[in-house]
């Protein structure tokens, strides 16, 4: 079976995940674990409280298949989770890695986006990181995929569920209607 792990931080961004999590499960019986610092309760910044299922520090690559970090304003605080051997570790082990909104920040420190077209929530918001990807940065509103590393600005949750859906191979008629039921506000009246 199928596994995600999405690392969560104290008040981070809950609509940002939401949307991939559900479907996967819902649609696709993917199992959804979560992760958190210490392996303590956070609260996202809306107030929805997660108990995680591990530490951060205590993730096996064994348990899970795609890795997404979530983003919230802990990944832009000099104390930050170092997730970085997680992240470079989960690439080489052929794992899917996505990260959404400041959650690139935490790829961006692990250095496996000086290599890779990528975005993020604005050109700016990358640098003070410290990578080497500047020349690689899409400013572009929706996710994007390279290999097997999926992100996407925090605006972009629908985009960034289907591209990680599709890494898997899961791009079908189920996920055509869903993304068909998220973008039927933006049509005109």
């Amino acid at each position: 079976m199928t596994t995600f792990l999405t690392i969560l931080t104290q008040d981070y961004a809950d609509w940002e995940t939401a949307l991939l999590n559900a479907v996967a499960k819902g649609y696709y019986g993917i199992e959804t674990r979560f992760a958190a610092p210490g392996g303590k309760p956070v609260t996202s910044a809306g107030g929805l409280k997660v108990t995680p299922d591990v530490a951060i520090e205590d993730v096996d690559l064994d348990d899970f298949d795609v890795l997404l970090v979530n983003g919230g304003t802990a990944w832009s605080q000099p104390d930050a989770p170092d997730i970085g051997k997680l992240v470079r570790d989960a690439l080489a082990a052929g794992k899917i890695v996505g990260g959404i909104c400041d959650g690139t920040l935490a790829l961006a420190r692990s250095g496996v986006l000086d290599t890779v077209r990528h975005t993020s929530n604005s050109p700016d918001n990358l640098p003070k990181s410290g990578y080497n990807g500047a020349d690689l940065y899409q400013d572009v509103p929706y996710a994007v995929t390279d290999g097997r590393i999926v992100t996407a600005p925090g605006t972009a949750p629908v985009s960034f569920m289907a591209a990680i859906l599709d890494q898997l191979g899961l791009k079908d008629a189920n996920l055509d209607f869903y993304l068909g039921l998220h973008a039927a506000q933006h049509k005109a009246a």
